[in-house]
């Protein structure tokens, strides 16, 4: 069954009388063991009660139709094709005599509703600094937002993804404020030092560091200078999983996510989340198992929930996180993906995107790709460290630079700085719009179409980047005022704008609108885009990217041929039956109409630059166009 929202499927109070969890021995065995893993036998068993406190809290706010709904949850199906996930902030869009989120709620109902059925509000929670992520206080909505009503009434009509920020705090939260305050129940919530020598120099190389900044900040608490664990930013307090009560605490707060209406949960930077000196710091067997506890427990107290980690590394240490496909993260962000599409678009060539594409694979049918192209963050390059060579990535950044985009850098391990992420709008990436003769819209919208479909073909869940449904370009004003280099794709968009230029159907919003939009509504109405049916990836020249998706059930319709002009010439190219993995002799395009015949079990094809076909076997009710 697909899932649906369930903001309003939790109790105001919790229904101690009628709603009580019993435990598992199954599940309490291994929890405790997860839990003796991280802490040791003595610990866990002092800690361990609570956990199962805060779970039976939980399960006391549950309704019946909950408990119903969640005894018919099928693992294999928490991703659908109807899976289209908004990326957006929760002020993204500037709206009249509203709250941001009631603007966004209102637009995703009147321009939005059946494209995506699922949004991702990035952290809409009280913070400090980096745009939301640095929280104050991870249990409210900002005020400046809206509030939690206002996140339920929009989680009544599409499921959300919520961020668990759950690597760092606030410098100006309250947790760290009670430690520099001296609290003696804060004072291991975060790691610190009396002096910045006791992290020694070499445990410094080690560890892995995504920013060049230092790893230790220094703070005047009330007994005497602090120096404090930051990966991120003097703002971004890296918080303590050594210390069980952060672990407790945490999950708390997930699960208080979930009665919010969180169907889908975010871990942001989470693999740094354990920090250990002698060690890289990341992807820590530590790591894993928290993740396998999280997995634990929301399968046993909130199934269908999903967990999806963000982790901008190499891919094959970010598909770790698929665990072995039951036991850890049901989705994993695709950091490949983005960059290895700027370098096929940028060199007219497939040929690197086809051979990664090939090697995909999920370790289970509840797990999946999150095939996202852009975001609120720049596009990162270290999940394409291993894939391209150095030259390859070279002439990704001289063209992102071209573009008017900007590059920024991270610490390597011999204190030199390298590049970590580029900081560009997608569409810009894709069009030059710093060149005043490439003016042609219609042009450039195919061209940005074209690039946006191939996230639309491959296996898994799109994700797209509010920006990119309108095709916005670059805010250097922004980056110049603000000096932060990620502002470049973080512009806040005028709803009224929005609605002026979708009544003009030259515009580029309107056109992107149209166009971009069909391929949604198809993806989102065939089954064979289901994340669990078949893909076979084809290298059929290096102007084309081709994929064919189809589903086992026997159905003909349940197969389509995706091919994609990624270049700026007319391309030629032949399918034979033995690719389509049918018998099949008509097809239609389903995004044009036309319909295709095979003879002698070869069909020729010409495409214009960017152009997308998707071939479909015909069925008898046909269209009326026919090559």
């Amino acid at each position: 069954m697909e899932q649906l929202p369930r903001t309003h499927l939790y109790l105001n109070e919790p229904d101690y009388q009628n709603k009580k969890l019993e435990v598992e021995t199954s599940f309490r065995k291994r929890v405790f063991r997860r839990m003796t893993f991280l802490y040791g036998e003595y610990t866990a068993k002092q800690f361990y009660p609570e956990l199962e406190r805060i779970l039976r809290v939980h399960y006391a706010y549950k309704s019946d139709e909950l408990l119903t709904i969640e005894k018919n949850i099928i693992q294999d199906n928490l991703f659908t094709e109807k899976d289209i996930i908004l990326i957006t902030y929760g002020d993204l869009l500037k709206g009249k005599d509203r709250s941001p989120l009631s603007t966004l709620a209102r637009f995703c109902d009147i321009y939005l509703e059946g494209a995506i059925n699922t949004i991702h509000i990035l952290p809409f929670y009280p913070y400090s600094s980096d745009r939301g992520f640095s929280i104050k206080d991870f249990e409210i909505v900002d005020p400046k937002l809206g509030s939690w009503e206002e996140i339920h009434r929009i989680g009544k009509k599409y499921r959300l993804m919520f961020d668990g920020v759950i690597n760092h705090i606030s410098s100006k939260s309250k947790w760290f404020q009670e430690f520099l305050n001296g609290n003696p129940r804060f004072a291991d919530f975060v790691i610190s030092y009396d002096s910045p020598n006791e992290l020694a120099d070499d445990e410094r190389k080690l560890i892995f560091r995504p920013r060049t900044s230092d790893i230790l900040s220094k703070f005047v608490s009330i007994n005497g200078d602090k120096y404090v664990w930051t990966t991120f930013s003097e703002d971004q307090i890296d918080l303590n999983y050594k210390n069980p009560e952060v672990l407790i605490k945490v999950i708390e707060i997930l699960l208080m996510y979930v009665r919010h209406g969180a169907n889908i949960i975010r871990l942001d930077a989470v693999t740094y989340i354990w920090a250990e000196a002698g060690t890289r710091c990341i992807h820590l067997d530590q790591t894993h198992e928290i993740v396998k506890l999280f997995r634990d427990v929301l399968d046993y107290v909130a199934p269908g929930t999903i967990i999806i980690t963000e982790t901008n590394v190499p891919h094959n240490e970010n598909i770790s996180y698929f665990g072995n496909g039951f036991d850890e993260a049901h989705m994993v962000y695709n950091f490949a993906l983005p960059p290895l599409v700027l370098h096929t678009m940028y060199t007219m060539n497939s040929k690197r995107l086809t051979e990664w594409a090939m090697t995909l694979n999920t370790q289970s049918n509840s797990t999946t790709f999150f095939n996202f192209l852009d975001s609120h963050d720049g596009i990162g390059l270290m999940a394409v460290k291993e894939i391209l060579e150095p030259e390859e990535i070279n002439f990704i950044l001289d063209n992102v630079q071209q573009h008017g985009g900007f590059i920024s850098y991270k610490s390597s391990e011999d204190g030199s700085e390298i590049p970590y992420e580029m900081n560009i709008t997608w569409y810009s990436a894709i069009n030059n719009t710093t060149n005043p003769d490439n003016n042609d819209i219609a042009y450039q919208v195919k061209k940005f179409v074209a690039s946006r479909s191939i996230a639309l073909a491959l296996k898994g869940v799109p994700g797209i980047y509010l920006h990119s449904l309108i095709g916005t370009v670059n805010d250097i004003d922004a980056v110049v005022s603000s000096q932060a280099k990620r502002d470049i794709n973080r512009t806040i968009i005028d709803e009224q704008e929005i609605s002026f230029a979708l009544g003009d159907g030259l515009s580029k919003i309107s056109r992107i609108n149209r166009e971009y939009g069909r391929i949604i509504d198809i993806r989102t109405n065939h089954s064979a885009f289901h994340p669990n049916s078949e893909q076979k990836v084809l290298f059929k020249s290096e102007s084309l990217f081709t994929v064919l998706r189809y589903t086992n059930t026997g159905k003909k319709e349940d197969i389509v041929f995706s091919l994609i002009n990624i270049s700026n010439q007319v391309t030629h190219t032949e399918i034979n039956l033995d690719d389509v993995e049918t018998e099949a002799q008509e097809w239609t395009d389903l995004i044009s109409g036309v319909i295709y015949g095979f003879e002698d079990r070869s069909l020729s094809l010409t495409l214009q630059p960017y152009d997308v076909i998707w071939l479909s076997p015909l069925d008898n009710a046909a269209g009326d166009h026919r090559l």
